[in-house]
């Protein structure tokens, strides 16, 4: 099979979540200790529940088994986000607007590489994030290719 599993997974899987009106956030395949997990994360406007992510693996699982795109034993997990939700595409980006993020760049800007405030402004060129350095508020902008991973922040009062 010439095409990666995780795209391969993904066109299985985004007919499913058509139907269900749920999104695709990401998807990865990973080796943790001596067993493959694929890992498919899903979510929804209204949030994801057990059910859900119980349909979702049932009919992929069904998917999976037809087109066979891995040859070796693997454990099937389909879950949400989590929180700390990634921000993948812009679009998550731009949903993200108003929220607290945690960004990290490829490279240093203003002699920093990691960031974590409130995402007030995305254009699909740049960010702009209004962190907090010591007791003062102030914004950094980003360039959106300069953008290493990106995701949801839990902040504590």
């Amino acid at each position: 099979m010439s095409k990666k599993i995780t795209e391969v997974t993904e066109e299985l899987v985004l007919p499913i979540l058509a139907k269900m009106n749920l999104e695709l956030v990401d998807i990865e395949f990973v080796k943790e200790g001596k067993n493959w997990y694929l890992k498919v994360f899903i979510d929804s406007e209204k949030g994801i529940d057990i059910e859900d992510c119980g349909n979702v693996s049932e009919q992929l699982s069904e998917k999976l088994d037809e087109t066979d795109p891995i040859s070796y034993p693997y454990f099937l997990e389909v879950s949400s986000p989590g929180v700390e939700r990634p921000l993948k595409k812009p679009e998550d980006v731009q949903k993200a607007i108003g929220k607290q993020v945690h960004i990290k760049t490829y490279e240093p800007i203003n002699n920093e590489k990691i960031f974590e405030g409130k995402l007030i402004q995305f254009d699909g060129e740049r960010l702009i994030v209004e962190v907090l350095i010591k007791t003062r508020k102030k914004q950094v902008e980003i360039p959106y290719n300069k953008v290493a991973s990106a995701r949801l922040a839990v902040t504590f009062h």
